[in-house]
């Protein structure tokens, strides 16, 4: 994997890039069809654990089972993921000296659709805990055999944090 350019911004504590996953509404898709590449925003759900070699992200999407990105899903399994957090405006002496303090993710994996009930009341279920934490989660059968449920393993995917400056 690439090296990161301002690698001093770079986020390595594994607890702090769970932090971002949870904190984040929306991870962006890049995606690829016939027609060129897209990015499309979906809520998302995620399992996050601990291996050998640091954290083995798995996220969770759903959507329809036809259109572009289903589409995009099946013709091309490889995706990229961003996700943000903005954490306020950095205020600067001159007009492009502005920015913003954030916390971010980016990587890529594979995604591919679920088809057994477990694995996409598993998913889904991510999905409830993540968007709407002590909603309750009930799914009745025909809305899980019409809903397309996705997986997507992360196949490498880095944080990156830019602070606020210190108050003067």
């Amino acid at each position: 994997m690439r090296e990161m350019r301002l690698n001093k911004r770079e986020i390595k504590d594994p607890d702090m890039l769970r932090d971002i996953i949870e904190s984040c509404d929306i991870v962006r898709l890049g995606l690829r069809d016939r027609d060129g590449m897209f990015i499309v925003p979906v809520n998302y759900g995620y399992d996050i654990e601990t291996d050998g070699t640091g954290l083995k992200l798995t996220l969770y999407v759903h959507g329809a089972r036809e259109g572009r990105k289903a589409e995009a899903f099946a013709a091309d399994p490889s995706v990229a993921i961003e996700m943000d957090c903005m954490d306020g405006i950095i205020t600067g002496d001159y007009t492009c000296s502005y920015s913003c303090a954030y916390r971010s993710i980016m990587g890529n994996g594979t995604i591919r659709e679920l088809t057994g009930k477990p694995e996409k009341i598993h998913a889904l279920t991510r999905i409830m805990e993540h968007m709407a934490p002590g909603a309750r989660i009930e799914f009745r059968p025909e809305m899980l055999e019409r809903t397309g449920v996705y997986r997507i393993d992360v196949k490498n995917f880095t944080g990156k944090e830019r602070k606020m400056k210190p108050a003067s």
